[in-house]
């Protein structure tokens, strides 16, 4: 194969395992579909408030290994950009779904598997944003708000890396765009967060009408 027919392959498997939807599969195990509770999303953070720990962390599990595979499969044929491409093609899938109708989740945990399996030391930064989400949750109880100031931690962290020379630059782009998709897919928790009416941790979702 040629490198385009690879770099294409790995873009397409990305976002095909990206649209895999875990958390809407597990919560089907335990006789419940997740999209009518909640804030509608199939992803961890909505199964873990429905379901609870028992099918919230397998989903969370299952959503940071699939943004690593690929990440993975490509560092050993492509290189630095092959990683970019397929970790954002992940996140794409898992927000935008072929097999829901293009209804998915936030991007948060898939974006975080492909950054912990990216090449040394952007891998590095995983710890780190995981770190910044768990403060931010434990002062304010926001989720989303945790969330949103892990994928930008990661951008801040980015930019002395790169101006130092000890990064690639492709990395930053992968900072923008991913911090992007993610605060993107909270639009809807940002209104709430204004309007005072975001869910806290430990609330459970209720029906939707």
């Amino acid at each position: 194969m040629t490198q385009v027919a690879i770099f294409a392959a790995i873009i397409v498997g990305g976002y095909l395992l990206g649209s895999v939807p875990f958390g809407l599969l597990l919560g089907k195990l335990y006789g419940v579909d997740v999209r009518k509770y909640g804030s509608g999303k199939p992803g961890a953070t909505n199964v873990f408030r429905v379901l609870g720990a028992k099918a919230g962390v397998p989903a969370f599990i299952a959503d940071v290994a699939k943004g690593a595979i690929p990440v993975i499969a490509a560092r050993f044929v492509l290189g630095p950009g092959g990683e970019v491409a397929a970790a954002l093609a992940v996140t794409v899938g898992h927000n935008w779904p072929i097999y829901l109708k293009f209804r998915g989740g936030r991007g948060v945990a898939p974006a975080l598997g492909g950054l912990a399996a990216m090449s040394w030391p952007v891998s590095l930064l995983a710890p780190f944003c995981l770190a910044v989400f768990a403060i931010v949750v434990a002062f304010s109880r926001y989720v989303s708000l945790g969330s949103m100031s892990a994928a930008l931690s990661v951008l801040v962290m980015m930019i002395p890396l790169v101006a130092l020379n000890r990064i690639e630059l492709i990395y930053l782009t992968y900072g923008v765009l991913a911090s992007g998709l993610i605060v993107f897919q909270h639009r809807d928790n940002i209104a709430r967060l204004i309007a005072g009416t975001e869910r806290k941790l430990g609330e459970r979702g209720e029906r939707r009408r």
